[in-house]
């Protein structure tokens, strides 16, 4: 099976790394400037699971594909996916199974529209990776986990065919029937994470340390009661798992997207937060704790945008 993952970052060069190591046929669809880092420095992880090291690593260019792929693992920020889609484009084929490892659904609305539904899979992973400033990818936790599956649920023979490609790569995967209510759950505790550690600019643990769990644990129960309204309420398990989270003491946990925002970076206000709000009631005053989010992730956009403009 012929795989083009696209971008060499954080999660993708991640999975895609572990896979060339399992020995796969990988590609990495990746910019120009990637590609000179790479070819000079190779894809190096750095993982408390298994360090790996490739030199050199196969790579394409936007501008250099030619030819369909079997398998593309999307890993893309949100704001850069429609460029990603214009870039992987020439590489779907009639049999191409596009998979992506976004969180929300949007994304899902916006590949279905421009590939076809029949094209895309659902998909989800766990993970904490970061690159450095020498473009190594550094996994921060011991989660390497990634979920998949067709959007209808059933367990088809490509979906079977990919996860016999995955099995046997240095990372847990599993072939799942119901990928939607997965990605749901995971998007309303990511949600959560990102309105309120932004908010407070700070750890679940520093939060309850401030003898503010509560608005943890307020924020993720709207963002519960959209997906239930959606028809993919969160499972008990999930629930209790997520608030153990949220309440736990000491905990560093920290959504990624605080870390964008500490270093000046654009982040997915709208793909995380904004979407699952309209997916919500119409009514104004329904969901406050995620409207303050909303509105404080989006004030961040504003002056990051009045400020960058402001630089001669």
């Amino acid at each position: 099976m012929r795989i083009l993952v696209v971008g060499a970052g954080a999660i993708g060069g991640y999975f895609g790394g572990r896979l060339k190591e399992a020995g796969r046929d990988v590609t990495f669809l990746v910019r120009t400037r990637r590609a000179a880092q790479l070819a000079k420095t190779g894809l190096v992880i750095r993982s408390s699971l298994g360090d790996f090291s490739l030199p050199a690593p196969p790579t394409v260019t936007a501008e250099t594909l030619r030819e369909p792929f079997d398998l593309i693992l999307l890993s893309c920020k949100a704001y850069d996916l429609a460029a990603a889609a214009d870039s992987f484009a020439p590489a779907v084929g009639a049999t191409t199974a596009i998979l992506p490892l976004l969180n929300g659904m949007a994304h899902m609305d916006f590949l279905n529209k421009r590939f076809g539904s029949g094209a895309v899979l659902g998909g989800q992973c766990l993970i904490s990776t970061t690159l450095d400033d020498e473009g190594r990818i550094l996994h921060l936790n011991n989660l390497h986990f990634l979920s998949f599956g067709e959007q209808d649920g059933s367990l088809s023979a490509r979906a079977e065919a990919i996860a016999s490609t995955l099995a046997g790569a240095r990372f847990e995967s599993r072939l799942s029937g119901t990928i939607f209510p997965e990605m749901w759950e995971k998007w309303a505790f990511i949600a959560t994470g990102a309105g309120i550690t932004c908010l407070m600019r700070a750890t679940f643990g520093d939060i309850v340390a401030a003898g503010a769990a509560e608005f943890s644990t307020a924020l993720y129960d709207e963002c519960c009661s959209i997906a239930a309204a959606n028809r993919f309420s969160p499972s008990d398990a999930a629930i209790q798992r997520s608030r153990a989270m949220f309440t736990s003491p000491n905990s560093l946990i920290a959504a990624s997207m605080l870390r964008d925002i500490e270093r000046g970076a654009p982040i997915e206000a709208d793909h995380i937060v904004g979407d699952l709000l309209r997916r919500g009631s119409a009514q104004p005053h329904d969901y406050p704790l995620l409207r303050i989010s909303l509105a404080h992730l989006k004030t961040y956009e504003a002056r990051r945008k009045r400020e960058s403009s402001a630089v001669p």
